[in-house]
């Protein structure tokens, strides 16, 4: 079993152990591969693992030997699906590693706005607090999160877990979501889109991609929000129209932005939110802490152990 692993670098900087996968079959592991050198590096190989190295319907249909694909992520939309179910390629992903870890992020940022501890702390270094005549000083407004409202737009694992973060700080808490069900959590109800939206002070994105959600955060869903409201988005960065979040922020429509994932990434020079007022963006790190890694290629070799054993599982189909 020849296993071909694509972009191994961004799961495992050197801080893990490939030693589990490598005891399945001969293993073949780049930090990194362009397109033109798919076919090279996988031409022998039966399982191809890739995070966001390309699969596309030309690139399957040159490699006869392939039977399963493991994606290291949670979206695939980097694999050809259709074209893979027609050759009868298998396709897993790794749904659940990152829970812990995304929510987490959200509240890294939403902390940020609300206290700029690292535009405070650098302040200190450059020397103001050392100048200042009182005994204590801010540049920026500070927040208390307690009493707030919290809208969660997409209520699955990573939404649950970011409410309940929120309700531990005693905010109040808003969901949307097409599926309902009960929850045991103080100061939770459903909400519509637009209700979410007028009265939440923190939205924070956790909705899939899909033709219906992608652009949803657009000027006239921001008009709605109040002034002082914060959007954070953790998920995918299609969910937001860039142009209309960087004139939403610049006019004072919305008071900030927290973004883990942009449309294009790495970002373009010419992303309007590159340049917004009060808008924190940081590269795609909310799900690659250690831990989350850790689970996350742990998962990937249980997915390959079940495919070989003829029972695969968190398989993914065509949409």
């Amino acid at each position: 079993m020849n296993i071909c692993v694509l972009d191994g670098y961004t799961l495992n900087p050197g801080d893990l152990s490939w030693d589990q996968l490598s005891k399945i079959g001969k293993t073949y592991i780049y930090d990194r591969t362009p397109e033109e050198l798919i076919i090279e590096r996988a031409s022998k190989a039966e399982i191809v693992l890739t995070n966001k190295t390309p699969l596309s319907r030309a690139t399957l249909e040159r490699l006869p030997n392939l039977k399963y694909i493991g994606v290291l992520a949670t979206g695939f939309d980097v694999v050809d699906t259709k074209a893979a179910e027609e050759r009868g390629i298998i396709i897993s992903n790794i749904p659940t590693y990152g829970t812990e870890s995304v929510s987490q992020m959200v509240f890294a940022l939403l902390l940020e706005h609300c206290h700029h501890v690292q535009r405070h702390s650098d302040a200190v270094m450059q020397g103001e607090w050392g100048r200042n005549p009182d005994w204590c000083f801010w540049n920026y407004p500070l927040v208390e999160l307690a009493g707030k409202t919290m809208g969660i737009v997409g209520f699955g694992r990573i939404g649950l877990q970011t409410a309940r973060l929120a309700s531990a700080f005693g905010m109040n808490i808003l969901a949307y979501d097409a599926y309902h069900r009960d929850i045991d959590l103080p100061n939770f109800q459903w909400a519509e889109l637009p209700d979410l939206m007028r009265q939440s002070d923190v939205v924070s994105l956790h909705c899939p991609l899909t033709p219906e959600t992608e652009g949803m955060i657009n000027a006239e869903n921001l008009s709605m929000m109040k002034p002082s409201a914060i959007i954070i988005n953790t998920s995918r960065g299609k969910l937001v129209n860039n142009k209309d979040l960087a004139e939403a922020l610049n006019a004072g429509v919305i008071s900030g932005a927290g973004l883990d994932v942009l449309a294009v990434e790495p970002p373009e020079d010419t992303n309007p939110l590159l340049h917004a007022k009060n808008c924190i963006i940081t590269p795609h790190i909310a799900w690659a802490t250690k831990e989350a890694r850790s689970r996350l290629l742990d998962l990937a070799v249980d997915n390959i152990k079940a495919f070989v054993a003829g029972s695969s599982k968190n398989v993914v189909h065509s949409i």
